[in-house]
């Protein structure tokens, strides 16, 4: 009846990670040009950052959890 299960949890495990490093890939391709000029790779670290930094304080004021 479970003949092959693990087979295919691995298969959708697979399936998961490749679908996310498509995506990954696809977002931040677009990206590597402004990375050989010194002051737009500055800009564009500092704009990742800074997202990444708003979105964190914004999820821990909604869900309430203690500050920093």
């Amino acid at each position: 009846m479970f003949d092959g299960f693990w087979d295919n949890v691995l298969r959708y495990i697979r399936y998961f990670v490749t679908t996310l490093l498509g995506v990954l890939l696809n977002t931040f391709a677009p990206l590597a040009p402004l990375f050989k000029n010194p002051v737009t790779s500055i800009a564009v670290f500092g704009l990742i950052v800074g997202s990444l930094v708003f979105v964190t304080l914004t999820l821990r004021a909604m869900l309430g959890l203690s500050t920093i």
